[in-house]
């Protein structure tokens, strides 16, 4: 997500993407989208010869950011699992 950092750290190599942040492989449910996603990353793997090389990834973001959906449909089961301690612990919270 963002190469400039990947490389300035020391990344042995970099598959870069400019996709939202939180959809780094692309958007929900685009199954075949993500596919081609990953497999370019992986890639990556067999082109890297050197240290610190970054490949920037075929794929553009298909509206504007500030339009994508960024919750699943579908609350996520940890989510759920926690969802009365995550409430109880915000009420504390707001009281304090």
């Amino acid at each position: 997500m963002t190469p400039e950092y990947s490389r300035e750290i020391g990344f042995p190599r970099v598959a870069a993407i400019e996709y939202p942040y939180g959809r780094p492989v692309g958007q929900v449910g685009d199954v075949e989208g993500q596919r081609n996603v990953l497999l370019d990353a992986l890639s990556v793997l067999e082109k890297a010869r050197e240290p610190g090389q970054v490949f920037h990834l075929p794929f553009t973001w298909p509206e504007e950011p500030k339009n994508t959906k960024w919750h699943p449909p579908e609350i996520s089961p940890i989510v759920k699992l926690f969802l009365e301690e995550i409430k109880r612990a915000g009420a504390e919270a707001r009281h304090k």
